[in-house]
């Protein structure tokens, strides 16, 4: 998508980590190897596919950046681990030229070369490429973060992740070290905020691990009780194949989105949750709309949902949906329940598209601004 960037964070942070704590364990040297233990669930067949371990969400980023005119790009890339090589030829090309850089990686992944042009006045440009093997990724990756925290491992640090040696259990061993995420409800947020799929398809994973099955698809069973027994919201208002909503059988209907945004504000997490949603002209993948003089900045909460596919035989952007559905606060402080969808639509390309988003988004602001009117009038 245009714009997209890198955050400030280390993908590496976790890693490192865990490594002091390793050394501050007394733990200098590792006469053996490291293993990463994958068995935590079976990767279900989904895009993107979660993993036990995920680092930087298993993807190489790559980070062109133009310099002068008939010049080489600037290439930044990271996480930086072996054996991964990243190679470009990518040219810097005059102000308004063609930007177009293409990612091609050996089958293992390993080998990446960034080839094309970008324009001299053009933002940097964000590609990425897949980590093929995440466990012997990882495996390295610890294996590096040791040598830096001062441990030294015996091991050859590259190569595949040889689970085949692990133990049956860990019953009696000791533990050394641990990376303690922050609570899952900030994680949900980033889910809600950015749209991140890996993490919506985790979530299935997540909650069959707790239910103590290593199959991701028996999460399934746990939101049907969760809508019928909990939330009291109709199942059959829904059909879900993942947890992202990016296989075509996945459906939402008006009334169940009601159901169960309704469901929300009757719970003590109400606002936390409406937090959670990107906010109109503040954060989130809405915060690009109403960012000025807009009454309703700051007062739409809104999820949306994107489905887009490529019309080969008229070379453009097929919008299966662009929908959005959450609470709007009025100027009284009154909360609204909204859905609006538009379904069957064409772009000829990204920057079009993202008109369309916006052409959403405007409407939830006249509806915040309709909403807050007829409370005015009926005072």
């Amino acid at each position: 998508m245009p714009g997209a960037g890198l955050t400030p964070e280390n993908p590496l942070a976790g890693l490192n980590q865990i490594a002091r704590q390793v050394h501050d364990a007394g733990i200098t040297r590792v006469d053996g190897d490291v293993i990463v233990d994958p068995r935590m669930f079976t990767p279900p067949a989904l895009d993107p596919q979660p993993t036990p371990l995920i680092i930087n969400d298993n993807l190489i980023d790559l980070l062109t950046t133009p310099t002068a005119a008939g010049q080489p790009a600037q290439l930044m890339w990271r996480p930086q681990v072996a054996p991964y090589q990243v190679s470009s030829t990518v040219r810097t090309v005059e102000a308004g030229g063609p930007t177009d850089v293409q990612v091609s990686a050996s089958p293992d992944g390993t080998r990446i070369a960034l080839s094309g042009t970008i324009a001299a006045d053009a933002q940097p440009l964000l590609r990425v490429s897949n980590i093929q093997d995440p466990n012997a990724f990882a495996r390295t990756a610890l294996i590096e973060a040791l040598a830096r925290a001062g441990v030294t491992v015996t091991a050859e640090p590259t190569g595949p992740n040889p689970q085949d040696a692990l133990p049956a259990d860990y019953t009696g061993d000791p533990q050394v070290a641990a990376y303690v995420s922050p609570p899952y409800s900030q994680y949900a947020k980033l889910i809600l905020k950015v749209s991140h799929n890996l993490g919506a398809n985790l979530a299935l994973c997540n909650m069959a691990v707790v239910q103590g099955s290593r199959n991701c698809f028996d999460a399934f069973g746990i939101e049907h009780g969760f809508l019928t027994d909990v939330a009291h919201v109709d199942p059959k208002q829904f059909q879900l194949a993942d947890g992202r909503g990016g296989v075509a059988s996945n459906r939402a209907t008006p009334i169940g989105l009601d159901q169960l945004l309704a469901y929300w504000l009757g719970t003590p997490d109400a606002d936390a949750f409406r937090l959670s949603l990107p906010i109109l002209g503040v954060d989130g993948s809405n915060g690009i709309s109403c960012t000025t003089d807009c009454p309703a900045k700051g007062k739409v909460f809104a999820k949306p949902g994107t489905t887009l596919g490529i019309d080969e035989l008229n070379q453009q952007i097929a919008v299966g949906a662009q929908e959005e559905a959450g609470y709007l606060q009025t100027d009284d402080g009154c909360l609204h329940l909204f859905y609006i969808g538009v379904t069957g639509a064409a772009s000829p390309d990204i920057p079009s598209f993202i008109g369309i988003f916006d052409d959403v988004n405007q409407i939830s602001a006249l509806l915040q601004e309709q909403a807050s009117a007829a409370e005015h009038r009926a005072r």
